[in-house]
This record gives structure tokens, sequence and C-alpha cells, in this order.
């Protein structure tokens, strides 16, 4: 019986230390995507990599333009070609044609790492207003209100307001119709 008192008690300690310690607990989540679409800097950052789609675009457009301007000079003139000249000559085709895929495939992870140059800043921005705010307000934990298309966090209490803490951080006014 005495036994059962101690292994009671210790479990009761147990318990009681647990939940001292879960009332320091404070969660908090946040919507990054959100918070980036309003930063102020997105609009230059949009308008930076739709200049440089487009320019990449037409490059790959020139480049594309003049591999069909060699195949149709080819076509014309392959009837009078010696059978040595026309190999030669479907080589070269290959190879630039080969050129124009791996100019597209660099083209877009160009674009990508372009992309991700111009973000970084704005991402850094976010984020370490995110760990001021968290520290300003005693958060243990914050969590991104959507990773991929499923939420990170199934519940928390309608007043937890982090991501409108975070915008505020930054000088930023939510929209009237998000709040």
């Amino acid at each position: 019986m005495m036994k059962v008192k101690v292994v009671l008690s210790a479990i009761a300690l147990f318990c009681i230390g647990f939940v001292a310690q879960a009332q320091d607990l404070k969660i908090g989540y946040t919507n990054v995507e959100l918070i980036m679409d309003l930063m102020p800097e997105m609009e230059q950052i949009g308008a930076d990599i739709q200049d440089y789609q487009s320019q990449l675009q037409t490059n790959i457009q020139t480049k594309a333009q003049d591999f069909q301007r060699k195949v149709q000079t080819y076509e014309q003139s392959a009837q009078t070609m010696t059978e040595e000249a026309r190999n030669a000559k479907v080589q070269e085709l290959q190879k630039l044609q080969q050129e124009v895929q791996k100019y597209e495939q660099d083209a877009q992870t160009s674009y990508q790492r372009k992309l991700q140059e111009l973000l970084e800043p704005v991402q850094e921005k976010v984020f370490n207003a995110i760990n001021a705010v968290a520290a300003e307000n005693n958060y243990t934990h914050v969590f991104s209100e959507t990773a991929g298309n499923a939420p990170v966090l199934l519940y928390t209490r309608d007043d937890d307001k982090f991501t409108e803490l975070v915008l505020a951080k930054l000088g930023i006014e939510i929209p009237a119709r998000q709040q």
C-alpha cells in the first residue's frame, strides 16, 4: 500500500510539473505567403522578374527562329547536296537543336535562380520580423499556417493575431477583406 502511495505521489508531481511547464507554452501561427504578398517590395520584384522572363523568352524565340531558318534552308537545298554534305548538315542541325533545347533548360534554371535572388532579401526581412514579434510577445513556437496545401496547425484560438502583429511590425496594413 505504501508503494502505491509513493507511485501515485510521483505521478501526481510529474503531472503537476508537466502542467506547469505547459502553461509557459505559447504557440502562434502565421501566413508567410500573405505577409510576402503584402510586402511593398513584391510589386517591384514582380515587374523585375517579368522583364527578366521576357528577355529569356525573346532569346529563346530568336534561337528557335534561327534554327527554323536553317532547317528551311537545308530542306530547300538538300536535293542538290551530295549525300556526304546532307549528312554533315543534318548533324549540324541536330547539334543546333540540342543547343536550343539546352538553352531553354538553362533559361529555366536562370529564371529560378534570379527569382530566388530577388526574393531572398524580402524573405529574410519577413523571417526577422517573425522572430522579433515572437520574442516580443513571448511565443515559444510559431508555425506557418500552410505547408503546401495542408495547414500545419489544426487548432488555434481565434484571438491569436500573429500575422497581424508581424504586418504591423513591418508597417503594413492588412486589407479589410482579409482580417
